[in-house]
């Protein structure tokens, strides 16, 4: 019996599971480089071209996919990305050599459709501040992605050998094609006529200055996350003594305050502005990590204190992360699929400088006190792309009140 495809938009639930797969692709197999490095017999450092290149291929992939999904819709491009996903991942299952694995290990930025359309599909069917709660309520249940990633796939590199992971990858991209098939029908019913009427749209996307504001605010909150991730495993052993143990631990810490910002998003959001929710999150983030950061400054290490101001920035990003990329893909809405992948790709690409900026400043002696200044850093350039979005907004709110009266 043939199965039937969708015809009715996705479920909250698949958009979430194709959310979480492009997390759990980036960092499950995380624990198995050492020993995929020696199965292969490459270097470490060459090993990690299986992170830092297939970020790279995913902030491409995304400035790609978004403006096809415009012209051709959002159903087709995510069902080709899951059918490349499953085969690149059976691909890196079963070769022996080293770059055969890093071309499938690139192919697999594929799943990156699945985030970046799942937000087009969001704001293909309800307005900027619903955008945002619903945005909210999938960040809330894949913000179990990034914690949960790294334990399973060392779980199955000890038992089964770290192709374990890749082979479960496989499997999710056959079951998210059929689950795509089923479940997501298509959501934007307003295309171009052409590539060509498409590209002449593009300026009103690229030169919106709405637009930069809101991606720059969500990449700066976001950037928050990578260097507590980065510096953390190398300060938390030297200042607190921890084993690898508890940091995983304490490292939920930031994770935890996420779900919590974004478990308030999906509540408060259809009641305020998205600039006012986004400024909220960012003046929490401040605050909430530059006090104790004063404090450990001061001579008073503690690790509640350290890492409760991990809490408190997870909350502010919460509170930001959801309304700035709802804000990003709604400047224009019949552009959402181009705005949702370049906004993705600048967060990626944020990370990606954040995370080299990390490693090399942060050491087992400043980081205790550095990395609260640099998260306080960035947390601040988001406020101040936020405090300039909300001055757009006015400026252009005025513009109108004088042409409504003059008519």
């Amino acid at each position: 019996m043939a199965l039937r495809a969708a015809t009715t938009p996705p479920h909250i639930a698949t958009l979430v599971l194709l959310t979480g797969s492009s997390v759990l692709t980036l960092n499950m197999f995380l624990p198995s480089l050492a020993h995929m490095a020696q199965d292969f017999g490459v270097d470490y450092g060459v090993m990690s071209l299986a992170i830092g290149g297939y970020l790279a291929m995913t902030a491409v992939t995304q400035i790609v996919i978004g403006p096809i999904s415009d012209r051709y819709g959002r159903r087709p491009v995510v069902l080709v990305g899951m059918a490349v996903f499953f085969m690149a991942s059976l691909l890196c299952t079963l070769t022996e050599d080293f770059h055969w694995f890093l071309f499938g290990r690139m192919m697999q930025s594929s799943a990156a459709t699945g985030m970046a359309l799942s937000r087009a599909a969001i704001r293909d069917q309800y307005d900027e501040r619903e955008s945002a709660a619903k945005l909210a309520v999938i960040s809330t249940l894949m913000a179990v992605a990034p914690m949960m990633g790294p334990m399973l796939g060392g779980f199955l590199d000890s038992v089964f050998g770290w192709r374990a992971n890749f082979a479960v990858y496989s499997a999710s991209g056959a079951i998210l094609f059929v689950l795509c098939w089923l479940d997501a029908g298509e959501t934007h019913h307003n295309r171009s006529s052409s590539f060509g009427a498409q590209f002449r749209e593009y300026p009103e996307l690229i030169t919106s200055r709405r637009f930069w504001g809101y991606s720059f605010c969500a990449a700066l909150s976001v950037s928050t996350f990578h260097i507590f991730v980065t510096a953390a495993p190398l300060v938390a052993p030297a200042q607190f003594g921890m084993g690898t143990a508890e940091l995983g631990m304490w490292m939920g810490s930031i994770t935890l305050g996420f779900m919590i910002g974004t478990a308030i998003t999906s509540r408060m959001s259809r009641s305020y502005p998205l600039t006012t929710m986004i400024i909220a999150g960012r003046v929490l983030a401040i605050v909430g990590i530059g006090v104790p950061g004063l404090i450990l400054a001061a001579g008073y290490v503690s690790e509640p204190l350290f890492f409760g101001a991990m809490i408190l920035s997870g909350i502010g990003n919460g509170l930001t992360s959801p309304n700035a990329n709802a804000g990003s893909i709604s400047v224009r809405p019949h552009l959402a699929g181009s705005a949702s992948g370049l906004s993705s790709a600048l967060i990626v690409a944020t990370g990606a400088v954040v995370t080299t900026l990390t490693g090399s400043l942060v050491t087992k002696d400043n980081g205790l006190i550095l990395v609260p200044v640099m998260m306080v850093i960035a947390s601040v350039l988001g406020l101040l792309a936020a405090l300039y979005v909300r001055r757009i907004n006015r400026i252009e709110a005025q513009i109108g009140a004088q042409q409504a009266a003059a008519e």
